[in-house]
């Protein structure tokens, strides 16, 4: 059980570093030349663990910190316009209960890569855009931890698809969808076994209401699947059915200011420890 355990901790503490999720109206197009700066700071925290879709545990405690620097820059390139990118996160992992003892504190995480390209856009504000994402093992790793939830010692790739389509004048729906792939980690552990994972998909959708030209609300549902883990090649039974949901706002507070916020939490987890509470906070810069 205590393997286990730290495998569900693991997967809850890599969510905030990993994931691919977007913010509603991150894929709203803005015209070759403009620049954006973003600082963002999350807080999750959940104690119940769950597995094969049964609740093992309500004294698995995980708390995460976690912020995030990130730039984009808008080009022009043969008439295509493309979002590069690039995401630094940083934080802090608390456990405790049947977690106790693997805590991280202030930790740096791999470098994620990332450029979006608009394949199609007009006056109306409909978007169709494409994202690779690449992250590179290039964040604090060591196998003789419980967690390792910023570096993870191998590199991961997810191709990401969204569609951003106004309904009338006050609501925007964006429908995002990805699939990840997974390298393996060769240095896992106190015994240095090979860590695989199988891809793992993703949906998001974000209704936007938009109550003035600086302010829009949203409500946010997504679904997690997939990505398995094995261990030398030996299963270890722990994919993913994860669903969450969350409410926000945003608002341009002067020109070229923006603040976000979002709450949300998880509705169901078939494998890890349940998200009770996940607070998001963004500022972005319009340069």
């Amino acid at each position: 059980m205590a393997g286990a355990m730290a495998a569900a901790a693991v997967m809850f503490a890599s969510q905030p570093a990993g994931a691919v999720s977007v913010d509603a109206g991150d894929y709203d197009y803005a015209p070759a030349g403009t620049r954006l700066g973003l600082l963002y700071y999350q807080y999750s925290s959940g104690d119940t663990l769950y597995a094969g879709g049964h609740r093992v545990s309500d004294d698995a405690r995980v708390r995460a910190q976690v912020g995030i620097l990130r730039a984009v820059k808008y080009v022009d390139i043969g008439g295509i316009t493309v979002a590069p990118q690039f995401l630094l996160p940083f934080g802090s992992i608390q456990t405790a209960g049947d977690l106790g003892g693997a805590s991280v504190r202030n930790g740096v995480g791999d470098l994620i890569l990332a450029s979006t390209v608009f394949l199609y856009k007009d006056e109306r504000r409909r978007v169709l855009g494409v994202t690779p994402w690449l992250w590179l093992p290039t964040g604090q790793y060591d196998r003789h931890r419980t967690l390792n939830p910023f570096g993870e010692n191998r590199w991961k790739f997810a191709l990401q698809a969204a569609g951003v389509m106004p309904l009338g004048e006050s609501f925007t729906l964006d429908l995002v969808g990805d699939v990840q792939f997974h390298g393996d980690n060769r240095d896992f552990g106190p015994g240095s076994q090979t860590l695989s994972q199988r891809r793992s998909w993703d949906f998001q959708s974000h209704l936007r209401y938009h109550h003035s030209p600086a302010t829009a609300f949203s409500l946010s549902l997504s679904q997690l699947s997939g990505g398995e883990t094995e261990l030398d090649g030996v299963g270890q039974n722990d994919r993913q059915r994860r669903s969450r949901a969350s409410i926000g706002a945003a608002h341009f507070f002067a020109p070229g200011w923006q603040v976000l916020g979002t709450l949300g939490k998880d509705l169901s987890v078939e494998n890890g420890v349940r998200e009770d509470v996940r607070v998001n906070l963004r500022l972005l810069n319009v340069f």
